[in-house]
């Protein structure tokens, strides 16, 4: 898509209101299950971590119950670690990749830290294979106070209480071609703005934070990530996605200004992934296997980090 070819809902210039939501959603069909693909595997890992109902959503008849998984054995005087995926809901790998190392490799952590997984923060987006909430807004720029968001101030709640023992927070996500033919486009038509058709890298990349950047860190989780899939070059300016690459395959944003899912935990290590689905180098076995080589990376380095 692009600048010559308007974005089928709205008028041009002028931002959505309620009745351009509703053709939106109008368009928004169920193509997959929650309730078959993701509840069952999480239920399947009761035996090994606590079960917690942290919110429940209810949009136009359809209920969806927030999971998030617990270690059982919760000590307060290990460090903790954030799994978070599927803030945006079409990204496969980040709610597949954060069951999948709940599944496999969790286990390698205990005793050393306690983990906390929320692998589907955004079940109707997910169903849809789309990046918003039923009313069209972007979880992933809404982890502020007084959030617009459902899926966002659960979270929020949920982690609040443990603020302060956070060491960890991995963010999981991917960048597809659908992010410029359909959500870039889509945002711009709702917020009434200009389409600037972008770039999707061809590759795995991390988004750090602008005030807590941590590179060496980053790097760790690249090198891993490397062994399972290729690493996002930068374009002929030097960037991914618009943005300088501050060392190999690592870009920031500024997590908390943006309302980022990374910002709300305080942890001295954040980090986002963006795993690219659509690449001919790449299958959905490799997609989840870099998101899960990431979290144990990141969990590797925090862990031996020196504390302070």
């Amino acid at each position: 898509m692009t600048q010559a070819t308007p974005y089928p809902i709205g008028t041009p210039g002028l931002p959505w209101e309620e009745a351009e939501r509703n053709e939106w959603r109008a368009l928004q069909a169920r193509r997959r299950r929650y309730d078959q693909d993701v509840e069952p595997r999480l239920r399947a890992l009761a035996d090994r971590f606590e079960t917690v109902v942290y919110g429940r959503l209810e949009y136009n008849g359809e209920a969806y119950a927030l999971y998030a998984l617990r270690s059982r054995d919760w000590n307060a005087s290990l460090p903790a670690a954030l799994v978070t995926g599927g803030v945006h809901g079409y990204e496969t790998s980040g709610v597949m990749g954060a069951i999948e190392f709940l599944e496999k490799r969790a286990a390698d952590y205990a005793g050393r830290v306690n983990l906390l997984a929320a692998p589907c923060v955004n079940p109707w987006g997910y169903e849809r294979i789309n990046r918003w909430n039923y009313d069209a807004i972007d979880p992933n720029r809404s982890f502020r106070a007084d959030s617009p968001s459902h899926e966002a101030s659960a979270l929020i709640d949920l982690v609040t209480p443990l603020i302060g023992q956070f060491l960890l927070h991995i963010d999981l996500h991917e960048t597809t071609d659908s992010d410029e033919s359909e959500f870039r486009p889509a945002l711009a038509a709702r917020d009434g703005k200009v389409y600037e058709p972008g770039l999707i890298p061809d590759g795995f990349y991390l988004v750090t934070d602008t005030v807590n950047r941590q590179l060496p860190f980053q790097q760790a989780i690249i090198e891993a990530v490397e062994r399972v899939t290729h690493i996002a070059p930068p374009d002929e300016a030097g960037e991914i996605i618009g943005c300088p690459v501050l060392t190999h395959g690592v870009i920031e944003y500024p997590l908390k200004d943006y309302g980022m899912c990374p910002s709300i935990t305080g942890a001295r290590y954040t980090t986002t992934t963006e795993v690219y689905p659509d690449s001919p180098r790449a299958t959905p076995q490799q997609c989840n296997g870099a998101q899960v080589a990431a979290v144990c990376a990141a969990l590797d380095y925090a862990l031996a980090a020196p504390a302070g």
